[in-house]
């Protein structure tokens, strides 16, 4: 029962870590994989919260302020 329950608060803690990182860390992050797939004519674009309009969201940055979005070109 205790390792449950410290697993979900290490977990927890992981999440809030990752969710407060820089969005120029988490979109060079995202370049290096896109990149080691081979994916060609894209678009990785830092914007508030609410204004992704139709583009996918691939990640969250600055606690949850700013979302990283992607588009084909």
């Amino acid at each position: 029962m205790k390792v449950a329950i410290v697993i979900t608060a290490l977990l927890a803690c992981a999440a809030q870590l990752h969710a407060a990182q820089s969005c120029e860390e988490l979109k060079s992050k995202v370049t290096a994989k896109l990149d080691g797939k081979n994916v060609k004519a894209y678009t990785l674009e830092i914007v508030a919260s609410d204004k992704t309009g139709d583009a996918k969201v691939v990640g969250s940055c600055e606690g949850g302020t700013k979302k990283l979005t992607y588009s084909r070109k």
